[in-house]
């Protein structure tokens, strides 16, 4: 399958096995979805994931996240930067999520990390994707 987004593909596979109840994701590997993984096991949106030596590339294996009450934990996810239309924060410019009850994934010089790392270590990039 040829993808021209692998973010994008990333995220919609969370998104549509995240609302089909399913307790984990399979996704080619890459060291940006390596990088975003970690940032979303970071901010407690999924439980784990790991790398597994599968095919060519290999294969993210993300453990997704409820609620006690069988809830995805992840409510919503937007593709922000996309390959026809890349879109650039300066360090006061971050945008916030839902209030700040979201999180934007922001590709930066220092790697990448949420919004409020990027603002913390005054710094902008890529606003990749916003997830709350």
């Amino acid at each position: 399958m040829n993808v021209t987004d692998p973010i994008a593909d990333m995220l919609t596979r969370i998104r549509n096995a995240s609302m089909a109840r399913h307790l984990h994701v399979a996704i080619p590997a890459s060291n940006l979805k390596r990088a975003v993984a970690q940032v979303l096991k970071q901010e407690g949106y999924i439980d784990e994931y790991e790398v597994l030596p599968e095919g060519p590339q290999g294969t993210i294996r993300i453990s997704l996240k409820y609620t006690p009450d069988k809830k995805p934990v992840i409510v919503g996810l937007k593709r922000v930067s996309r390959p026809g239309l890349r879109i650039y924060s300066r360090r006061g410019d971050i945008p916030r999520v839902m209030g700040g009850l979201g999180t934007a994934i922001i590709s930066t010089s220092r790697g990448v990390m949420t919004g409020k790392q990027a603002h913390y270590e005054r710094v902008g990039g890529e606003v990749l994707c916003y997830i709350w």
